[in-house]
């Protein structure tokens, strides 16, 4: 289950009105925005990523389409 809220003088608020059981163990995950470039437009992924393109060598050359079966050993895509 996802809840989404914001924090207000130090609590955390959420967004909906959602009743939990006493007690519930909770998982808080900071969410903070994309950060704009110096013209103000937000980078596309590819710019956000760029640090890392191109940075694996020797990789199978269906890497891409098998990176399940390399990652996890699951069958092959043709």
């Amino acid at each position: 289950m996802t809840l989404h809220g914001h924090i207000q003088n130090g609590t955390i608020v959420l967004d909906e009105n959602t009743a939990l059981p006493e007690g519930a163990a909770v998982q808080v995950q900071i969410v903070f925005p994309p950060k704009p470039d110096t013209t103000g437009e937000l980078p596309t992924l590819a710019e956000t990523l760029k640090d890392f393109i191109g940075v694996l060598e020797d990789l199978p050359e269906d890497a891409a389409t098998n990176h399940d079966h390399y990652l996890y050993g699951t069958p092959k895509k043709s």
